[in-house]
């Protein structure tokens, strides 16, 4: 498909479903990854790198809960929309019981978290922070993203979270100047989040006439276990992708941990792109492998070609600008930094590495599979990063987090090959 690409006119481009998702959903991360970069300078001269990394660290644990919030839903849901989109009561169903699970399983977590800190007094450096995050929980719980996926309108969410960014952005500026101030940092992003989500959520029911009805508890434990494999998948995904700066903070004081939280942040939002090139090729990659495997293969090797090559060029260049990226970020020379995000730099080239491995399983349905392969490279991330964090500190835990990446890339091949290897052998031959 994207070998034509050339020969045809660019509004036709433009109108092809894998790249309006592709484009909308780097609208979406774009503006993410801009305020994030425009933050971090503001944030770390207001409330001092120490206070930075103990901010981070507590939205790590918040996105953390996160997953549990989504529930595998992010994967689900879309296609259960698309399904539905000429049916209302069926949607409005199924809109109210998905928003309704996630609501529960925001409040459980709230209290999971309630009960760690007031209860057993854990997370002692950063209580307070974490407390005021919870707000983020109902962000997320009240997040449209997979409705507007599924109904192919991703404009409006893309413009509503541009806005909810620089809102943010505007609350920073005016008031978080002194480390006391730093408790307030999350809460402003999950406020800003939810106040323009609630808005999207009263354009669905007045202008896609979605009604909101009483959940069905029922339907909403049948979609739990439902979504079972794809939430565990998603939350050992998490822990090997993100949980280096959880692990470290065992290691090491606040103000090495906000010196790897600098690098770590600008590592984080590299690693966003291969995790958008699958959410964007995925609803074509099924019809393809649905109605002509050949078409799909020849789509998803060019497509990994392509994405090899701009995966290989970006970690060059973070490599080289690393001195001068971190200069912009935290205004001040920062060799630790520096360190971390040159031995970093080469993760978005070998996460790209595992696209054709994780676009196969989820087309093929292969829910098993891509479960078996996140718990093992979670449990490998969290054994080898933890040794090699005791006995190297952030050097160890840099190298820990980029061996995770090959080793991921190496059991998902090896399980394709094991257990689907007319998939394997139709990629890879």
């Amino acid at each position: 498909m994207l070998e034509k690409l050339g020969l045809i006119p660019i509004s036709d481009i433009i109108k092809n479903k894998s790249i309006q998702n592709f484009l909308f959903l780097a609208i979406i991360q774009s503006s993410n990854v801009l305020i994030s970069i425009i933050s971090m300078p503001l944030l770390i001269q207001g409330i001092g790198v120490d206070q930075f990394g103990l901010v981070n660290l507590a939205l790590s644990i918040i996105i953390l809960l996160n997953i549990l919030v989504g529930f595998g839903y992010n994967l689900s849901a879309p296609r259960a929309v698309a399904v539905n989109q000429n049916d209302k009561t069926a949607l409005s169903h199924l809109v109210s019981n998905i928003f309704s699970a996630k609501i529960l399983l925001a409040s459980f977590a709230t209290v999971l978290i309630l009960i760690g800190v007031f209860g057993l007094n854990l997370f002692k450096e950063y209580q307070l922070i974490l407390v005021y995050s919870v707000l983020l929980l109902f962000s997320e719980a009240t997040l449209p993203l997979w409705f507007f996926q599924g109904m192919e309108k991703m404009k409006l969410i893309s413009i509503a979270n541009i806005f909810s960014k620089l809102l943010f952005l505007m609350g920073i500026v005016l008031f978080i100047h002194s480390p006391e101030l730093s408790k307030w940092v999350n809460f402003m992003m999950g406020f800003t989040g939810l106040i323009i989500n609630l808005f999207l959520l009263a354009y669905i029911h007045t202008f896609l006439e979605i009604r909101f009805y009483r959940p069905q508890f029922s339907a909403i434990w049948a979609s739990l276990k439902e979504n079972i494999l794809f939430f565990f998948s998603n939350l050992t995904g998490y822990i090997s992708v993100n949980g280096g700066l959880i692990i470290f903070s065992f290691f090491a004081g606040a103000e090495t941990l906000g010196m790897y939280s600098l690098a770590e942040r600008v590592v984080m939002v590299l690693r966003l792109f291969p995790a958008m090139i699958i959410q964007a090729i995925f609803p074509n990659a099924s019809k393809l492998y649905k109605n002509n495997e050949d078409s799909f293969y020849r789509f998803l090797k060019l497509v990994y070609i392509r994405v090899l090559l701009v995966g290989a060029l970006i970690a060059t260049l973070t490599y080289l600008g690393a001195p001068w990226i971190i200069r912009v970020l935290s205004r001040s020379e920062l060799a630790e930094s520096v360190t971390y995000l040159q031995l970093l730099s080469p993760i978005l080239f070998l996460s790209c590495l595992n696209i054709p491995n994780i676009t196969m399983m989820l087309v093929a349905d292969l829910k098993q599979l891509l479960f078996k392969a996140s718990w093992m490279m979670c449990l490998y991330m969290i054994i080898v990063t933890s040794i090699l964090t005791y006995l190297y500190q952030g050097v160890g835990l840099c190298l820990g987090i980029l061996s995770t990446e090959i080793v991921a890339y190496i059991i998902c091949m090896l399980l394709l090959y094991k257990r689907n290897r007319k998939l394997f052998y139709g990629f890879y031959s």
